[in-house]
């Protein structure tokens, strides 16, 4: 079981795979109002910087799984490098469908909803292994600006407009659920930019040292086209947030 692996080769430089900054990471976790010994529970964990810094610097637990071997390798280190290792878990394996033993107070998926089938099944995966009063985090794609053409919205590797909401709807979207939205930190354009860019030299640099690898061609097609599409469209439409949800 394994994510493809053309983005275990863009991303492998990556502590965060998604749009938010190791600063806004942080301030995630400072409006949550964590608790030290509170449980957490991410579901497509990346390589666990949320998990592992949050340890750190609020004192919580949890557990992680992804689908990619690598990522779930580099969480694991990346708890024995910030000191943490007695206080989260990564599991490397499908997140679909996971349900904690034990219950916890946050239960979260930042940027991988096609576990559940999108936004709803997601969340109400998630519910299953929520506390009573629990908090749910989701990471979300949003349009900043609703695209004009079908090129545009391909150009954001999405298939149909419909794919994504502007954010007022998609903060509508959780109250029609049943959720009040009770925080939010958003990545801005800069954010995006070290997402996206941060791949460009990762591809390069595996350029450089497999010529002759099975993935040489598609790569090199990557790079060339990427920075133009990223400018263009990703840049300029899309937006990404961490939404913290409570059941009403």
């Amino acid at each position: 079981m394994d994510i493809p692996r053309i983005f275990n080769i863009t991303e492998s430089a990556h502590r965060i795979h998604n749009p938010i900054t190791p600063e806004k990471l942080a301030t995630l976790g400072v409006a949550l109002r964590l608790e030290s010994g509170a449980r957490v529970l991410d579901l497509g964990s990346g390589s666990g910087e949320m998990l592992c810094t949050w340890a750190r610097d609020h004192g919580v637990i949890g557990i992680g799984i992804d689908m990619s071997q690598l990522y779930t390798e580099q969480a694991k280190l990346r708890a024995e490098e910030l000191g943490v290792a007695d206080q989260v878990k990564f599991i490397h394996g499908d997140a679909a469908g996971y349900v904690s033993d034990e219950k916890v107070s946050v239960a979260a998926c930042v940027g991988a909803t096609w576990i559940a089938g999108g936004v709803a099944g997601t969340i109400e995966l998630l519910t299953r292994s929520l506390r009573t009063g629990g908090i749910i985090l989701i990471g979300e794609p949003y349009w900043r600006q609703l695209p004009p053409t079908e090129e545009v919205v391909r150009g954001c590797l999405a298939n149909s407009i419909s794919d994504f909401l502007m954010l007022p709807e998609l903060l509508t979207f959780f109250d029609h659920l049943g959720y009040d939205v009770v925080e939010m930190v958003l990545a801005d354009q800069d954010g995006w930019d070290r997402y996206e860019a941060a791949k460009w030299l990762t591809m390069r640099q595996w350029l450089e040292a497999n010529p002759n690898d099975e993935l040489t061609k598609d790569v090199r097609a990557q790079l060339t086209s990427e920075p133009k599409r990223y400018a263009a469209y990703t840049r300029e439409y899309l937006g990404w947030g961490v939404f913290a949800l409570m059941q009403r």
